[in-house]
């Protein structure tokens, strides 16, 4: 309904002369079965399989050849193989039959001219050694929660939608749209929570969404963990990341535990690979290439802003405040544009990136950096005044361009510093709403300057 950008990129995918069978990525219950369904009435048929069903699943498991495989599943859900080329197949929750995944490559080899995507829960997977994928012969696309702009898009919002999407954005429409992503910031971007909340408009009843989700992850620890310790490790990780999100963390003792680096390191990215969350490590260079120095310790991201506010019980001072900056001492703001800027990304490979320089008399860090047209971006978040930009005004002397951003709680605006090093600069300075958009902006600073 709302997930305008990922149909995109499945248009794009369904269009490719050299396309593959793909595989969705994502959390659980990010949307990805909805997503799908959604992309299937583009479909003259659409045949949707769950492989937790047994009558879905048999022809997998009875496998022999391809051609009967084929046969079955369009005899199974009563369609026309004479219409092939316009019918989506959905593989749901492969996970079930390991098999399945192997038998992608046969779509891929003998009917590249049908369109077939699969998903599943890949914490599972993760457990499972049965489990292996055809190399070479699929492709995958990765679902984030809900981005801001869809979530204006699922509450109705259209008129604030279409003010969000003009560079520069108009003046009158900053005050609505920042209380609109006060909203936004509070309840996160978890589609079962969005659309209670589109449906009701009661935060407070959004408090069982948020521990049905958590238990469910914590559920998928217990079934599929190979051992007792495993499950210890992982359990306590998903615990523990709520309250460390945002923040720079070590392996050793990890969630105030006893557990070692590498038990807490090995559970940490499990998670990672189930897209629960992500350990962003810095990049101590100011430019290309991306090369993340994996022994300096990595920032937490987890899955979705919300929960985290729910999970650290900062909703109240979410909404009493005047500065969303001011939260959680600048770490929900932080956490929230960091999980916006994902959710622009659509491959698993990428990430978040941040810079470091770390010496023994000072520390300079910036946020995020975002990767434009062969530069870093430098990306601050952060009130107050331009002068405090200490870290900022670092990284500017040291890189090889002059545009830098910050998102803040003030109205779009433009400033030319001149940083401690004598090098100017031009700093462009976007409300917090606007994270979604900084690509656009980008390329409009690039043509300011």
């Amino acid at each position: 309904m709302y997930k305008r950008g990922i149909i995109g990129e499945l248009n794009k995918w369904r269009q490719r002369r050299d396309r593959k069978p793909l595989i969705i990525r994502g959390a659980r219950q990010v949307g990805k079965t909805t997503v799908i369904r959604d992309f299937g009435r583009e479909f003259t048929q659409f045949i949707y399989l769950n492989l937790e069903l047994p009558d879905d699943r048999k022809p997998f498991e009875d496998f022999t050849n391809f051609d009967i495989l084929l046969q079955s599943l369009f005899f199974l859900k009563n369609q026309s193989l004479e219409s092939r080329k316009d019918t989506l197949i959905f593989i749901d929750e492969i996970q079930e039959v390991p098999a399945a995944l192997q038998q992608l490559r046969y779509f891929f080899e003998e009917a590249p001219d049908i369109p077939v995507i699969a998903a599943g829960s890949l914490l599972e997977s993760l457990f499972n050694p049965d489990i292996s994928v055809p190399v070479g012969r699929v492709e995958y696309l990765a679902i984030y929660p809900v981005s801001f702009p869809e979530f204006l898009g699922a509450i109705g919002e259209t008129a604030a939608l279409e003010q969000l999407q003009k560079i520069p954005m108009p003046e009158f429409a900053h005050d609505k749209l920042m209380q609109l992503f006060r909203t936004y910031c509070l309840i996160g971007g978890m589609p079962e929570v969005v659309a209670h909340y589109a449906a009701h408009r009661d935060i407070t009843a959004l408090s069982r969404i948020y521990e049905s989700l958590l238990v469910s992850y914590m559920d998928d620890v217990e079934k599929y963990a190979a051992s007792n310790a495993q499950a210890n490790y992982i359990r306590h990780a998903i615990r523990s990341s709520f309250a460390e999100a945002g923040r720079r963390i070590k392996f050793q003792g990890f969630g105030n535990s006893v557990y070692k680096s590498r038990e807490m390191g090995e559970a940490l990215r499990t998670l990672e690979k189930a897209l629960l969350l992500h350990l962003v490590f810095p990049q101590t260079s100011p430019v290309f290439p991306l090369q993340p120095d994996h022994k300096k310790s990595p920032r937490l991201h987890v899955l979705d802003t919300g929960m985290l506010n729910y999970y650290t019980g900062i909703q109240k001072e979410i909404i009493g405040t005047a500065d969303l900056g001011a939260v959680y001492a600048g770490t929900m703001i932080e956490h929230i544009v960091g999980q916006e800027l994902l959710a622009r990304q659509y491959s698993s490979l990428h990430g978040l990136n941040f810079w470091v320089r770390e010496k023994t008399t000072a520390t300079a860090e910036v946020d995020y950096l975002y990767p434009y047209n062969g530069k870093l971006v430098p990306v601050e978040v952060k009130s107050g005044a331009e002068g405090k930009l200490r870290s900022l005004h670092l990284f500017m002397d040291l890189s090889p361009h002059n545009m830098a951003v910050r998102f803040y709680e003030g109205k779009v605006s433009l400033s030319k510093i001149t940083t401690p090093g004598k090098k100017t600069y031009h700093l462009l300075n976007l409300p917090y709403c606007l994270v979604s958009q900084i690509e656009e902006y980008v390329r409009w600073l690039e043509r300011q300057v």
